[in-house]
């Protein structure tokens, strides 16, 4: 059985076990959280209201910074460059159960 759900603006396919990074949420490692499914699949797919009967329970694993990422900007003819990066915080969830 799998489940998608929605946390920062993006999705999410999950199962049982997955380890999934997510825009930073509040709580602290091994704190349980609850998600509610937009879309539950396995043997029959079910949306919408029939999904919003089951819950997804996610446990968090960890808080950590992704990779830097550099942008740059440049407009030719006129010396103008820039440099900034950027580090964005996560949260590690791991997905406990669908029921």
């Amino acid at each position: 059985m799998f489940a998608i759900i929605q946390s920062g603006g993006k999705q999410y396919r999950v199962q049982e076990g997955d380890v999934v990074r997510v825009e930073s949420l509040p709580g602290e490692a091994g704190d349980q959280l609850q998600l509610k499914p937009l879309l539950v699949g396995g043997g029959h797919t079910l949306l919408g209201d029939e999904a919003a009967r089951f819950t997804v329970t996610a446990e968090v694993v960890e808080h950590g910074r992704g990779p830097k990422i550099y942008i740059r900007k440049y407009k030719s003819g006129i010396q103008y460059r820039r440099r900034n990066g950027h580090r964005q915080q996560y949260t590690a969830i791991r997905i406990t159960s669908i029921a």
